[in-house]
């Protein structure tokens, strides 16, 4: 969600990525979800950590949820500004399925606000780079 999410507020800006430390398939409920809002995820998938970690400048590195933040290591070469959003896994959500959407829904709005405050706190690009 945060990749699709940011790739659409300041793709000009950032080029995203999604990573995690024990990558899954997309959940389909997270597909719908960001369907609804116009945002087609196919093609996307998170990968390894370990495909970016010491390979690449990161400028930004945001977890999205506490278990991440915890074993996301803290600093490591390239890496620039850390960022975290304390999410719950909408995934880990029981009830029924109207539920379950409406708490993938809660959670997609709250990092997309998180996403726009974030953005609003930065300083405003420099034309001339």
């Amino acid at each position: 969600m945060a990749e699709a999410l940011l790739r659409r507020a300041a793709g000009e800006r950032f080029e995203a990525f999604s990573a995690g430390l024990d990558p899954v398939e997309i959940d389909p409920r997270t597909r719908a979800v960001m369907a609804e809002i116009g945002l087609d995820l196919h093609g996307q998938h998170a990968e390894s950590v370990d495909t970016y970690l010491g390979k690449m400048h990161i400028g930004h590195l945001i977890t999205v949820c506490d278990a991440a933040d915890r074993r996301c290591p803290s600093v490591f070469p390239g890496m620039g500004i850390r960022l975290h959003g304390s999410f719950a896994d909408p995934a880990a959500f029981r009830g029924t399925p109207e539920e379950e959407l409406a708490e993938f829904r809660k959670t997609r709005d709250l990092i997309a606000a998180k996403i726009g405050e974030w953005l609003a706190s930065l300083p405003e690009p420099d034309p001339a780079s």
